[in-house]
């Protein structure tokens, strides 16, 4: 095991990414690499008690141990429920479908 890893920390707007790459000694943890990256300074709005965070699309624990080369992502909370949007989309549908086969009196 290398005395030092070599990890990347990434923050993603949405209009830009920032991609922070960092030395750090064998046996840190999540957390450690996300304070040495400076991310949390540079963007406030950052709460690691309701940010998800995670090591290569896995959600992870901040004492989660680093190995060599990995990226811990922050993510953003989301703006909207996926499940919640589908239902919409699906109650809309059947609306409109509903309707499609009735033609107009005259």
């Amino acid at each position: 095991m290398p005395e030092m890893l070599t990890i990347e920390v990434i923050y993603a707007l949405p209009a830009k990414q920032q991609l922070i790459t960092l030395k750090l000694p064998a046996g840190s943890t999540v957390r450690q690499a996300i304070d040495a990256s400076g991310l949390l300074q540079k963007h406030p709005e950052i709460d690691l008690a309701k940010n998800k965070i995670g090591v290569f699309a896995k959600l992870s624990k901040p004492e989660a141990l680093l190995r060599d080369h990995d990226r811990v992502e922050i993510y953003r909370p989301l703006i909207a429920d996926p499940k919640e949007v589908r239902k919409q989309r699906a109650a809309a549908g059947k609306v409109m479908k509903k309707g499609a086969g009735e033609s107009e009196v005259e």
